[in-house]
């Protein structure tokens, strides 16, 4: 009997990965100091990293979710089931998928229920490669509504982890402001340049290129925005987190939101706060706890100073996180479900500690220490997110 190489999980190729991450963020970090356009801090850098250790830590217990309706759904009413071995199929399905990324990012931007979750992605006020990797941990419970399609039409389940892993893995490269615009290659795909502008909270750029690999997408519906050189991109929320908790990173909307549903007097109101536009609130909640209008001339960079001897911590904890976290997804389908929960809390509790630990005491009030960012023109010189008020 033949003995064949047992199939790699998503977690252990991601773990394989994590070491070229790392490497492509030294080289972009050398490449910003040596040009004198630096782009990291250390803290919000760390923010980053550690809250797409949590989105992997989730993505072990929410597989039977996001990948199990999929497979139900192709084996009992796929139309027909493509064969995985035609190169079509793949071709076809790295299209299909992302066109259905597509409509889900953008839905993401436009729904607050979804935009509490997506948020996470855009928090960070800086914009670099450790940017990429600052995923959300709470999308799995619609997120795979977007790709059903894609099993009606019988594309078999691995041919869709596949290429919804290659989809998410060319996303990396276009979160740096070190590579400019790429002439050609910018009208067709998702680039450096296309991507500052989804991730700026300037007005021109509110909500804007969505594509995960192709901007053709964008094109076609509406929502393409070039970036353009007078208007440079400012980073982060237009209700910036303020925070390294990453707990709360993946929380405050949601808290937002609720209290926003609760104090509303209409029954119709409580629910549209879910379901319109983020920022959107029933007039009664507004008038009673008023936000101040947003102006992008007026944003503050969360900025708390960091000792050294605090950096050291900080820095030295998350390694051992680091490496806790890549043993875990290595083995985390040969543990039993106590084991699981056990190791993904504690590296929880470890991430927690490093936003704690990278937050001096005056500034744990979440607003303190901030640097105005008209700053930004310097430090950030691309884009920011969008979100509203």
């Amino acid at each position: 009997m033949l003995n064949r190489r047992p199939v790699m999980t998503g977690p252990q190729i991601i773990v394989l990965a994590t070491p070229v991450f790392l490497l492509l963020i030294s080289v972009e970090f050398m490449v910003g100091w040596t040009r004198g356009r630096a782009t990291y801090r250390l803290n919000d850098a760390l923010s980053s990293i550690g809250l797409g250790i949590m989105s992997q830590l989730t993505g072990v217990f929410t597989k039977l979710i996001t990948v199990g309706i999929y497979s139900a759904a192709f084996a009992r009413f796929a139309a027909c089931q493509l064969p995985a071995t035609k190169v079509w199929v793949w071709v076809g399905a790295l299209l299909a998928y992302d066109l259905c990324y597509y409509w889900q990012h953008r839905l993401s931007h436009t729904c607050a229920l979804l935009w509490a979750s997506h948020v996470v992605h855009h928090q960070s006020e800086d914009y670099n490669l450790s940017t990429a990797l600052r995923q959300t941990s709470g999308s799995w419970p619609v997120s795979w509504i977007f790709y059903l399609p894609m099993a009606l039409l019988g594309v078999p389940p691995a041919v869709f982890a596949t290429v919804a892993l290659i989809d998410l893995l060319y996303q990396y490269w276009v979160h740096t402001q070190q590579i400019g615009r790429l002439g050609w290659f910018d009208r067709w795909f998702c680039s450096p340049s296309n991507h500052r502008v989804h991730h700026a909270v300037n007005d021109r750029y509110l909500d804007r290129n969505y594509g995960g690999i192709l901007l053709v997408w964008d094109r076609v519906f509406g929502s393409f925005q070039e970036e353009v050189a007078s208007d440079p991109c400012i980073y982060g929320t237009r209700s910036p987190l303020r925070s390294w908790d990453p707990l709360w990173a993946n929380l405050q909307v949601y808290w937002e939101l609720a209290q926003d549903s609760w104090h509303a007097a209409s029954w119709a109101d409580k629910l549209r706060v879910w379901l319109r536009h983020p920022g959107w609130r029933p007039a009664d909640v507004a008038a009673r706890w008023p936000k101040p209008q947003f102006e992008l001339a007026r944003v503050e960079r969360y900025d708390p100073p960091l000792s050294r001897p605090a950096a050291w911590v900080a820095a030295s904890l998350f390694g051992l996180l680091l490496g806790a976290a890549g043993i875990f997804l290595w083995d985390a389908h040969r543990l039993a479900l106590p084991e699981q929960l056990g190791a993904a809390a504690a590296i929880v509790a470890g991430l927690w500690a490093v936003g704690r630990i990278s937050t001096p005491n005056s500034a744990a009030g979440r607003g303190s220490a901030a640097r105005p960012a008209a700053h930004s023109a310097a430090v950030t010189s691309s884009c920011s997110d969008r979100r509203r008020d």
